[in-house]
C-alpha cells in the first residue's frame, strides 16, 4: 500500500491556483483585529500583510476556486485509494510556513500545490493510516513569496472498546465549601434551600457569602416549593459525556436554566421528556436524582403535556 501511495509523491495536488482577491487592507485589518495584533507595520499606506496570513490569500472561500484550478486528478486518485483501504477519516495534524518576501496591498497571488510525501503506515490513538504532506508555493506578482506545508492523517478509525464505554463515568463531584455547604446539606435532606438576606429580604441563588442587592452579610434560608418553568435551555451534543445522558450512552441531553416559583434561577438537567421536547416556558418540578451511591443532585422533571 505504501508503495502505491509513494507513486503520488511529487505529483501536483493543485495547479494554476489564483487568489480570489489581491492582498488588501480590509482583509489585513480583519485578521489583525481577530488576532489582537496591533503592530503598526500592518497599518497605513506602507502596510504589509502579517506573514501568517500566507494561506489566507490562497483560500477559495465558500464558493471555491474557479473551474480548472481546484484539486488535481492525482490528488483525488490518491484519496480514493486511501478510502478504498478503509482510511476514510481525516484529521489535520500540523503545518509549517516559510516566508520569503513581504506581501503588500495590491499583490496578485498565484500558487501551486504538490504532494510532497506520504509516510509509511502509522498507528495512532485515533487509528491506523498514513500522513500526507502537501507543499503549496505561493507567488506574489510571479515572485516566490513563501511556502506552506500542510500535513494530514488519513486513517482507519480504531475499534471502540464497547465494554469500557458501557461503564459510564461518574458525575463530577461538586465543590463544597463554607459558602455553599448549607445548600448541599439541604440536598442531602431532599430540600432545595435558597438564601434570603435578613437585611433586605432579597433571595439569591446560587449561594453567595453576601447579598448582591444590599451587601448585607447576614442571611437565612427559604425552602423552595420545587415548582418552576424552563427559562432557557441548551441541548448538549458534543463532547459525549455518558454520565450526564439519561440512558448513559453519551447521547444528547438537555440542560436548562429553571426559574423557580420564588423568582431565582438554577441550572440543572430536565428529565422526563426527550431532549428535543424541552421548551421555554415548560412547567417542571423538583426531584432528587441518585447519580451514584455517594451523590444526589436536584433535577427537574417535565411532562409531555408541559
Amino acid at each position: 500500500m505504501h508503495a502505491l501511495l509513494r507513486a503520488y509523491e511529487g505529483r501536483a495536488a493543485a495547479t494554476g491556483g489564483s487568489g480570489r482577491d489581491p492582498v488588501n487592507l480590509p482583509m489585513i485589518r480583519h485578521w489583525c483585529e481577530a488576532m489582537g495584533d496591533t503592530s503598526p507595520v500592518y497599518r497605513g499606506p506602507a502596510a504589509t500583510a502579517p506573514p501568517t496570513m500566507l494561506q489566507a490569500w490562497t483560500m477559495g472561500g465558500l464558493s471555491g476556486h474557479p473551474a480548472g484550478t481546484g484539486r488535481s486528478a492525482a490528488y483525488d486518485e490518491m484519496f480514493a485509494l486511501l478510502d478504498g483501504a478503509g482510511c476514510t477519516s481525516v484529521v489535520a495534524t500540523d503545518c509549517e510556513q516559510e516566508y520569503l518576501r513581504p506581501l503588500r496591498p495590491g499583490d496578485r497571488i498565484t500558487f501551486d500545490t504538490v504532494i510532497e510525501s506520504v509516510s509509511p503506515r502509522k498507528t495512532t490513538a485515533l487509528g491506523t493510516g498514513y500522513f500526507v504532506t502537501t507543499r503549496t508555493d505561493v507567488h506574489a506578482e510571479g515572485e516566490l513569496a513563501g511556502t506552506h506545508r500542510f500535513r494530514i492523517l488519513k486513517y482507519r478509525p480504531a475499534r471502540r472498546n464497547r465494554d469500557a464505554e458501557r461503564k459510564a463515568p461518574a458525575r463530577p463531584r461538586p465543590v463544597v465549601n463554607r459558602d455553599n455547604a448549607g445548600f448541599w446539606a439541604g440536598v442531602a435532606e431532599h430540600r432545595l434551600l435558597i438564601q434570603r438576606c435578613t437585611d433586605c429580604a432579597s433571595l439569591r441563588f446560587p449561594w453567595l457569602p453576601g447579598c448582591n442587592t444590599c451587601g448585607g452579610a447576614e442571611w437565612d434560608t427559604v425552602e423552595a416549593s420545587g415548582e418552576g418553568t424552563v427559562f432557557s435551555h441548551v441541548v448538549m451534543h458534543h463532547p459525549p459525556f455518558p454520565a450526564f445522558a439519561p440512558n448513559g450512552d453519551g447521547g444528547p441531553y438537555a440542560v436548562a436554566l429553571v426559574e423557580l416559583a420564588e423568582g431565582v434561577r438554577i441550572v440543572s438537567n430536565v428529565i422526563g421528556v426527550p431532549y428535543d421536547r424541552v421548551r421555554v416556558g415548560m412547567p417542571v418540578h423538583l426531584e432528587f436524582l441518585v447519580a451514584d451511591p455517594e451523590l444526589e443532585l436536584p433535577v427537574f422533571r417535565a411532562s409531555e403535556s408541559g
